[in-house]
């Protein structure tokens, strides 16, 4: 074996080793409550954004809080935050600022979620499944800043830390994508129909990230 080959395969078995790759087909598997466990994402962009679109899916069987995607940066922890407050119930944050949406709950299945908003009206979307919920507006004219912490399976309460067990995702998520832009009606139902389109800021088909404790990356359970 060549020196070079030695060195990849040591880099990717060292634990919070980071990685870049093609995750089609694949999640993110996290299989105990934990505040040591989460998979840090590291985005294509480093800028400030007037507009973005996040999507992804997961599947998991907690009944309590749980936090779904935290971006936060050095002025704030809650700059985008999509969580599940309780059961039929889910908030959204920009700038420290939550939307909340009643939507229906599936039990046993896998969900796909989209959340979008924009500085010029303020308005923030929350799609389950490629159903839109009522819109809303929140922090019109805010700018989103640069140089975010990037954390899937935790809520950040400082920057890319200050986690709570309490709040930790266990089960799977995967298919996270993320746009500088709101996606239209019709992407956003392409998306959670597979139909695969590039991602400019996070893209789940070319993703750099770094995973740390008990965290696995497997075949996704939905294909």
């Amino acid at each position: 074996m060549d020196k070079l080959s030695l060195c990849f395969l040591v880099v990717i078995g060292l634990p919070g080793a980071f990685l870049q790759s093609d995750m089609q087909k694949k999640a993110f598997v996290f299989p105990i409550e934990s505040d040591k466990s989460f998979v840090t994402l590291f985005a294509q962009v480093q800028e400030p954004l007037q507009a973005f679109t996040v999507c992804l899916r997961v599947y998991t069987a907690l009944t309590r809080p749980y936090s779904l995607f935290s971006y936060a940066t050095r002025t704030q922890s809650n700059e985008i935050l999509l969580f599940k407050e309780r059961s039929g119930v889910y908030s959204v944050s920009v700038g420290g600022s939550d939307a909340y949406f009643t939507a229906p709950e599936k039990s046993y299945a896998p969900v796909h979620f989209c959340i979008s908003w924009e500085s010029s009206s303020g308005i923030v979307e929350l799609w389950v499944d490629g159903r839109p919920m009522v819109r809303t507006s929140l922090k019109k004219g805010y700018t989103v800043g640069a140089g975010a912490s990037i954390i899937l399976g935790q809520e950040q309460d400082s920057f890319a830390g200050n986690f709570d067990t309490n709040q930790s995702l266990v089960g799977d998520i995967g298919e996270v994508n993320m746009w500088d832009f709101v996606l239209s009606p019709v992407k956003i139902n392409s998306v959670y129909n597979g139909q695969a389109f590039s991602a400019n800021v996070l893209n789940w088909q070319n993703l750099n990230y770094e995973a740390q404790g008990e965290v696995f990356v497997k075949t996704q359970l939905w294909i």
